[in-house]
């Protein structure tokens, strides 16, 4: 396998559109046909999304499919789909090793954190150079970088800007404020997560995952107890889950982006549901959550159907002439990075296997 082959597959399609979300002009762009995602499929491969009669025919013939979802203001919902002729363990497998799966491209760094988290998790985070210019005038309200006001504050009180060694200074703050950050959501959940100031009106995440719990009908009706994890972790338990925390620092065109995910893996021999919530992003994105589900088809040999669906929600697709033109060019580049991320799944565990 080539290196990096198996890169860009988690929540690729919205770190695509992260490249157009801070643009504030340019063409408009043909917006495809939302389609619903109601969990009532007559097809039968998935749980998740509805696919019509052109769009199974399609994926029995061995071609992806991608299209957007409804979704509200601020918010933006696509949904993929392929057949991928490998053994549905080997998919499995690369999505628990998150630190090799994410490498090369685009990913500057992946690191999986340990369970309790340590400081030593965080030893490779590095504020980008344009971060730390604006952090130097960063103020809650105004600022460039996705920050809660105690953050801003605590960087503004513990850095001399000063001082020769002010950038070693901004990593060392933040290491640690991003080690209890998790550890604050490992014990308080959701409640703990950032409520941004950079903009004049707070944007809480909790709540901005809650509405895109919300928006996955099968987490209501098939998935509820993966539901009630998402929304009252660690409080609800989910046995026999799979569950950790990563983070990584991503660059695919503008500003590099530190993240932090929590991954959710359930397991039967019949079916597995991935969920990906997304805790802190430091541009671009208030929230994400990624839903996929890999059933095995032994009327079609050792593979399993591929499902993908995303959902994020941010600022910058709101109402407006230049929400528009965002929201249009977002999408044509999520449904982009969500093919490319499917067909680099598909060629690397069929690869594999031969």
């Amino acid at each position: 396998m080539k290196k990096g082959a198996k890169t860009a597959i988690f929540s690729f399609s919205f770190l695509l559109a992260s490249l157009v979300l801070s643009l504030a002009a340019g063409r408009p762009t043909m917006v495809a046909t939302r389609q619903s995602d109601s969990p009532a499929n007559s097809s039968g491969l998935s749980d998740l999304v509805q696919f019509t009669p052109a769009e199974v025919q399609s994926l029995k013939g061995g071609q992806s499919v991608s299209k957007l979802l409804a979704s509200g203001n601020h918010e933006i919902a696509v949904a993929g789909a392929v057949w991928i002729n490998a053994p549905m363990s080997e998919a499995v497998q690369a999505m628990k090793d998150i630190e090799r799966l994410e490498h090369g491209k685009g990913f500057q760094v992946t690191k999986r954190i340990s369970n309790p988290p340590r400081l030593e998790d965080f030893a490779a985070l590095e504020v980008p150079e344009e971060d730390v210019r604006d952090l130097r005038k960063c103020r809650a309200g105004e600022c460039e970088v996705k920050l809660g006001e105690d953050a801003i504050d605590r960087i503004q009180k513990e850095v001399d800007w000063s001082k020769p060694t002010a950038t070693a200074d901004v990593n060392a703050v933040v290491r640690q404020l991003a080690l209890e950050y998790v550890i604050a959501y490992e014990r308080g959940g959701n409640k703990e997560l950032a409520v941004y100031r950079d903009k004049k009106r707070p944007a809480y995440i909790a709540e901005q995952i809650k509405a895109l719990v919300d928006e996955m009908p099968v987490l209501q009706q098939q998935e509820s107890d993966l539901r009630q994890y998402l929304l009252e972790y660690p409080a609800a338990k989910l046995p026999n889950a799979i569950s950790f925390l990563y983070w990584h620092t991503v660059s695919f065109g503008l500003k590099p982006t530190v993240m932090i995910n929590h991954v959710v893996i359930t397991e039967t021999p019949h079916r597995v549901l991935v969920a990906i919530k997304q805790l802190y992003a430091s541009h671009y994105f208030w929230a994400s959550l990624e839903l996929r589900e890999l059933t095995p088809d032994p009327s079609r040999g050792q593979g399993f159907w591929f499902v993908d669906v995303s959902r994020g929600r941010s600022a910058s697709l709101g109402g407006g002439v230049k929400g528009h033109i965002i929201r249009g060019r977002a999408e044509k580049e999520s449904l982009k990075g969500l093919n490319e991320g499917m067909q680099l799944l598909k060629s690397s565990l069929e690869r594999k296997t031969r």
